[in-house]
């Protein structure tokens, strides 16, 4: 796996699927390492695929300062590690708490982002307040499903501020678009992939939402912004109001994707996110209206 010296010595990898012009993926979690991603359901055919596994993650070392953990300090990190490809600019995806860094990056190297793909995007950078309805509006969309009544009245808890551990975890089948032997694999893989240390201070006193918006207001760079239908965790209206933050975004809604997109429908994901990542910088698929789906 390839290696690189963060600016404070600290040595971090990250692993490569494809050919291509590259793109580097920040992955979710947050502070979990880039092994769940897979290749994005196949994205790997049409781009390279650059996969960082953040400091004390995956095969990248553990730093001696904990406070290194923060985002906005991992900033330096993915910096570093463009310095290491030698790219002037590059296209940058990140999944769900990753896009929270993604944003940070953005905001202090502007110049640096081609193309930024958020997927099914965090909103904490942003300060963006998600409203219990619309979690449940994307939640009572599995209404049909044999799981629902449990799961649903595990989130009535969750959303009231009674959730426990149990609840949770009843929870899991909401965050993919089909509950069966591939999500329940991928969902118990979890814990094999996170730094609980590190995610307990990710968020630690890292964001400053009003300057981020403001200084992703003047982003030259292409968008998009990949909701899932059915993902209560980042549902379609939230998203609608991430994408509105920047002067060229693209809102796509993935049909019946939870909050992992490219295992629910790899064919659709990586066609969408291969022509976004196709399209000249800057530029939308048309000069109307974003489209929604």
């Amino acid at each position: 796996m390839p290696a690189f010296t963060a600016y404070d010595g600290t040595e971090l990898t990250f692993d490569t699927f494809g050919d291509g012009s590259p793109v580097v993926c920040l992955p979710g979690g947050p502070m979990q390492d880039c092994g769940y991603l897979g290749d994005l359901g196949g994205l790997s055919a049409h781009r390279r695929l650059i996969m960082l596994d953040l400091r004390g993650t995956g095969r990248s070392a553990v730093p001696d300062d904990p406070s290194s953990y923060r985002c906005d300090r991992l900033v330096d990190d993915v910096e570093a590690l463009r310095e290491h490809l030698g790219l002037d600019r590059m296209d940058l995806l990140a999944h769900s708490g990753g896009t929270n860094l993604a944003l940070l990056y953005a905001q202090r190297h502007p110049e640096r982002v081609a193309r930024l793909a958020l997927i099914t995007p965090s909103v904490y950078a942003v300060g963006i307040e998600i409203a219990p309805e619309d979690r449940r509006a994307a939640a009572l969309l599995r209404r049909d499903e044999p799981w629902f009544p449990e799961a649903f009245a595990a989130l009535e808890a969750i959303v009231a501020g009674n959730g426990d551990a149990d609840a949770f975890r009843a929870i899991a089948p909401f965050w993919y678009g089909r509950w069966d032997e591939a999500a329940r694999a991928h969902r118990d893989a979890e814990d094999d992939h996170k730094n609980h240390e590190a995610a307990a201070r990710y968020a630690d006193g890292a964001f400053a939402p009003d300057a981020t918006r403001a200084a992703l207001a003047h982003l030259g760079s292409s968008v998009l912004v990949l909701a899932g239908e059915v993902d209560l965790n980042s549902p379609p209206p939230a998203m609608a109001r991430v994408a509105a933050l920047f002067p060229a975004a693209e809102l796509v809604v993935q049909p019946g994707a939870g909050h992992f997109p490219w295992l629910d429908d790899p064919e659709r994901f990586v066609t969408t996110a291969a022509a976004f990542l196709a399209r000249p910088a800057g530029q939308l698929p048309t000069d109307e209206t974003p489209p929604t789906g």
